[in-house]
């Protein structure tokens, strides 16, 4: 009995606690099941949902609350989409993006129309419109390239900008259809469509980066963060809807508009992150497999012979636009693969169209039933079209995503066997903890997990019986700080005479490669301060220094200026403080300002060739007049400023100065101060400033 009253025993289940233990052992199991199949586990959602769905075994309906968490899955997916782009790469493929969405919106719109009109005997706007069903896809497989670490592909970046082409083509011919059968495509129809779409551009392109920033910079909670950036999602969703276009264009727009203010290393991307890829996708795809219905394949001829056509022409139709893609642009077999997997699978548009047109009704047969713009076997072909299409379309992605991993993978491993990368924060202000860790999270190389430490160091000769509680204490809030963004941080704590010994005991047992040092925001920085430091540590250890006051987190800076002396490239250090700043670039998409004598801009311009990374230069020697690039600097920018030892070809006199600028020149800005790297070799001798390597 008391089972009987846990358990229901009479189906579709009602139990609102039952039906989500169901899916979330569905969204727990599928993966870990078909992953000994070497299924991919998105696909795996999609047929448990076809399973436990009104036309399987009938344990769920599609209701209302499948249906909402489903549209946010979609639109997360979407938004995910803009949010990892890399913007200088989108911007320079800009032109290969709206070829391959040409591409895949004109193919499937020949090949659709002819089999349509011939094969299928279907009219002309009913043909246009199943064509357009074609031409639109959803992004099903993203996930499953944003879990390899391959989502910032160029590949991956032009598929994802030609996708909001076609769909957004596609979807302008389904509003022009349905206009047509209803009589309201006039000269009003097309005038309020373009004045709607190109407000709600110029809204969330120039308005949401503006909230954003202003929200961020004032509200550092991270439920708040979290709620305002979902806020923003659907607002953008329904800023779209109102201007007659699809939703999820809006919420792929939000993620463009908010790119810059989400670092992809930083804690608020792996939260969006995690609950996306946890609760909300799997319910788009288990809602999108609940829309299967397996008895089509028995009820006539003719629903088999649709489904048959439009499977065949939608899947033939986007391997045609990824092959020519391919081709155009030199790319991989594997990188071809991608693009097909991004682009064949059938969704969110699509469903989209096929119910729309079928609840237009256009006529009346003689019995009085209903004729419909597209007939029930074009609604029941669709849905097989979708299955056949998301399964195909998963392999492909998983299999070009999977081998173009490996071969990152073995780059990087070899990159990190020569470069040891460690990078070492020493701690003692609660208020300045979250900061450091995020600047070390920016700076810190792809895929290096672990090599991340903090330090804590108590006096010898404390008499505060308390001290070592204290210190473990900052040690665990940092330690909680970097989890969030899956960084495993090494605890240290440490007695020694002094602070700068305990520094520099650690640097050389641990072999530390970047030292973070943090200043509070009400701290200013004294010429005693700069003496201190460069006696106390610099003296000591000769590791790549930053100096970091954070007036501002640093996913809200617009642009970096990088101040270099000159002669700055014949200091061994050059090559290694330079990578940092471009992974600052490469993580946050923030625009890079160089300030630098002629000949280290050509050398900078020459490594920076090899990057897809946003940046201007100027050409600056005077380290006696700052006043040039205070004129130049904004509320939003960060400085940094590249220091040097005395006795080193770099150093200048006027670098004492530089306490006395940042207090009158630069009181609102961020900044950090750089002293190159000293080790293993002598300053001028050779070395590959394109690949670095540190020798002990």
């Amino acid at each position: 009995m008391i089972l009987l009253n846990i358990f229901e025993t009479t189906l579709p289940l009602t139990n609102p606690t039952l039906k989500f233990l169901v899916i979330l052992i569905i969204i727990l199991s599928a993966p870990i099941l078909l992953n000994r199949l070497k299924i991919p586990p998105l696909l795996g959602l999609i047929i448990a949902g076809a399973i436990i769905g009104p036309n399987g075994f009938n344990l769920l309906l599609r209701d209302s609350g499948i249906i909402l968490s489903g549209t946010a899955g979609l639109l997360y997916i979407m938004f995910l989409a803009g949010l990892d782009i890399n913007i200088t790469e989108f911007k320079k493929n800009s032109s290969k993006s709206l070829l391959f969405g040409l591409y895949t919106f004109l193919i499937p719109m020949i090949l659709g129309f002819l089999s349509s009109f011939y094969i299928l005997k279907l009219s002309i706007l009913s043909s246009v419109l199943v064509a357009s069903m074609y031409a639109s896809h959803t992004l099903i497989a993203y996930p499953i390239l944003n879990k390899l670490g391959v989502n910032k592909n160029r590949a991956v970046t032009i598929t994802v900008g030609g996708t909001m082409i076609t769909d957004t083509l596609a979807l302008l011919v389904l509003a022009i259809i349905v206009g047509m059968t209803t009589g309201e495509v006039n000269s009003m129809f097309w005038t309020k469509l373009s004045v709607s779409i190109l407000g709600f551009g110029l809204i969330i392109m120039f308005l949401f980066p503006i909230i954003g920033r202003w929200f961020l910079k004032r509200y550092e909670d991270n439920t708040s963060q979290y709620i305002f950036i979902l806020v923003m999602v659907f607002l953008g969703a329904e800023l779209a809807e109102a201007a007659g276009i699809e939703p999820i264009i809006g919420a792929f727009l939000s993620g463009l508009a908010l790119n810059r203010l989400i670092p992809s290393t930083s804690p608020l991307m792996n939260r969006i992150e995690f609950v996306g890829n946890a609760i909300f996708i799997p319910f788009f795809l288990i809602g999108v497999g609940m829309l299967v219905d397996y008895r089509v394949f028995f009820k006539d001829a003719e629903t088999i012979k649709v489904a048959a056509v439009m499977t065949i022409i939608a899947t033939s139709a986007k391997y045609i636009a990824a092959w020519i893609t391919q081709k155009s642009f030199k790319f991989s077999l594997d990188e071809r693969r991608l693009i097909f997997g991004l682009s064949n699978a059938q969704a969110a548009a699509t469903l989209a169209a096929v119910t729309i047109g079928y609840n237009v009704i256009i006529g009346e047969q003689a019995n009085g039933d209903p004729i419909r713009l597209l007939s029930e076997s074009i609604l029941n072909g669709t849905i097989i079209m979708i299955l056949v299409t998301c399964t195909i379309a998963t392999f492909s992605a998983q299999r070009g995503g999977k081998n173009i991993s490996l071969k990152e993978a073995s780059i990087i491993k070899n990159s990190n066997s020569e470069n040891p990368e460690k990078i070492l924060i020493p701690i003692s202000n609660p208020d300045t903890i979250e900061e450091l860790i995020n600047l070390s999270t920016i700076i810190i190389s792809k895929n290096n997990k672990k090599k991340l430490y903090a330090l804590n160091i108590i006096n010898n000769d404390t008499s505060d019986p308390d001290a070592n509680e204290k210190a473990n204490k900052l040690l665990d809030k940092a330690e909680f700080t970097a989890a969030s963004i899956d960084l495993k941080l090494n605890k240290l704590l440490r007695y020694d005479i002094n602070i700068s010994n305990g520094i520099s005991g650690v640097i050389k047992e641990h072999y530390i490669t970047d030292l973070i040092l943090g200043l509070h925001i009400k701290t200013g920085i004294s010429e005693s301060f700069m003496g201190n430091l460069i006696d106390g540590i610099l003296s000591k250890c000769n590791t790549t220094t930053f100096v970091y006051k954070p007036v501002q987190p640093i996913s809200t800076i617009k642009r970096h200026i990088i101040i270099v002396p000159p002669d700055a490239e014949q200091v061994i250090g050059f090559p290694f403080w330079l990578s940092k700043i471009l992974n600052i670039s490469k993580n946050t998409g923030s625009k890079l300002i160089f300030y630098a004598a002629e000949p280290t801009i050509r050398l900078i311009k020459n490594i920076l060739a090899k990057h897809l990374i946003e940046a201007d230069f100027k050409i600056f020697d005077d380290w006696n007049d700052f006043s040039i690039i205070s004129n130049d600097a904004k509320m939003d920018d960060n400085l940094i400023i590249v220091l040097s030892r005395i006795n080193k070809p770099s150093y200048n006199e006027n670098m004492t100065k530089i306490p006395e600028y940042l207090d009158k020149l630069f009181q609102s800005n961020s900044f950090i101060l750089i002293y190159p790297m000293q080790i293993g070799v002598k300053d001028n001798e050779t070395i590959d400033l394109y690949n670095p390597a540190i020798t002990h």
